[in-house]
């Protein structure tokens, strides 16, 4: 994975807490997440929804918006 400049975006990053169990398909199986409780991920700037819940901000986003996992 190369990451250019050549966006003057820098992708946003943060640590997963939770993943949900996946999306069922069209054909009836269930496409489970690679992504893991503790790593840390990018993603796109302005995806996903923002969240209170006990003073922290939580960003929930969808699986296709993780744009890669860097730790």
């Amino acid at each position: 994975l190369v990451l250019t400049n050549l966006n003057k975006e820098i992708p946003d990053q943060g640590v997963i807490v939770d993943v949900g169990p996946g999306m069922l398909l069209g054909n009836g199986q269930m496409m489970v997440p690679d992504v893991e409780v503790g790593q840390t991920v990018l993603f796109a700037k302005y995806q996903g929804t923002d969240v209170q819940h006990s003073g922290k901000t939580y960003k929930i986003l969808a699986y296709r918006d993780i744009l890669a996992v860097i730790g």
